[in-house]
């Protein structure tokens, strides 16, 4: 039965590696089409010809770094540096003991010198993935906690998610910052004023600029949360040991202590918010970058490994 799991759990890894492959090419066809659109109304309104062929041009661009460079772009961010084996032996052994278990090559591994504990996984494709810990993190948690952090990052990386996730932080970027130059210029000059007709062209592109970043947000926390419940559930299995990951999500939601160098571009990528205790307390559960732990926690003991 155990191994009937386990093999429903590579198969669930493959299944889940092609959807994301075709949901992150939509992903970026869509953002190309929302972008073109976008630049041909605001030029439409704000009488500035040149937005269009700017936006479009921008786009590609966009989105062409957002899959060659999008990685070195996180892991420069985070201000995370090489893992030397050596100094963490520990760290190594348990990546390369589970990635060989899942199938995968075994991805580079970063430190970032932080005392909160965290990690995320980012990169292209398998065989250029990343797995970037905090120091905070090797510090707190025992062996098998740190198998089932580890495992979960290689289940991200194993169906995908890092891609699509990591082109996400680039794209929802660059819509808002379209939107936010058309309410610049709307609002400071530019646009026909003279008519009734361009008056009310320039509210409708105002809503527009306020709801494009809005819904692209929301999609890029609905990704993320879904892809962690489905991350916990596949590094489980993977480990075998659900108790494991859970014990470690815990420890790092106990310990209340932000990432110094997360920022909101980046905090989904995370295991658990960046933001430290009380982060997102404030905001709604929709407007959240991770599930709540609690669910995290039932979903991980519920299951009958």
């Amino acid at each position: 039965m155990l191994d009937e799991r386990y093999n429903h759990f590579m198969a669930t890894l493959y299944t889940q590696a092609s959807k994301n492959r075709y949901k992150t090419w939509l992903l970026m066809t869509g953002f190309l089409v929302a972008v073109i659109a976008l630049g041909w109304y605001f030029g439409l309104v704000l009488d500035l010809a040149y937005l269009l062929p700017l936006a479009i041009v921008f786009s590609l661009v966009m989105n062409v770094a957002s899959y060659w460079w999008s990685d070195k772009i996180v892991l420069k961010m985070s201000g995370a540096r090489p893992a030397e084996r050596e100094e963490f032996h520990d760290f190594y052994t348990v990546t390369e003991n589970l990635a060989i278990a899942a199938g995968l090559p075994l991805p580079k591994l970063y430190v970032i010198d932080d005392p909160s504990p965290n990690a995320f996984a980012t990169g292209r494709d398998k065989e250029h993935a990343v797995v970037a810990v905090t120091t905070g993190l090797l510090e707190v948690l025992e062996r098998n906690e740190l198998e089932g952090v580890v495992a979960h990052e290689l289940a991200h990386i194993g169906n995908r998610d890092i891609l699509l996730q990591t082109v996400v932080v680039v794209l929802v970027g660059f819509v808002a910052l379209l939107s936010d130059f058309f309410i610049r210029s709307s609002l400071f000059g530019g646009g026909n004023r003279d008519s009734k007709a361009g008056g009310y062209l320039i509210i409708i592109g105002i809503v527009l600029a306020i709801l494009a970043p809005i819904s692209a947000t929301l999609i890029q926390l609905a990704i993320s949360r879904k892809r962690e419940f489905l991350a916990d559930a596949s590094g489980a299995l993977l480990t075998r040991y659900p108790e494991g990951l859970a014990r470690a999500l815990e420890k790092i939601s106990a310990s209340g202590r932000p990432v110094q160098r997360a920022s909101n571009a980046t905090a989904h990528m995370y295991i658990m918010s960046p933001f430290g205790a009380g982060g997102q307390q404030a905001l709604h559960k929709l407007f959240m970058t991770h599930p709540p732990v609690e669910e995290r926690l039932a979903a991980l003991r519920g299951l009958n490994l």
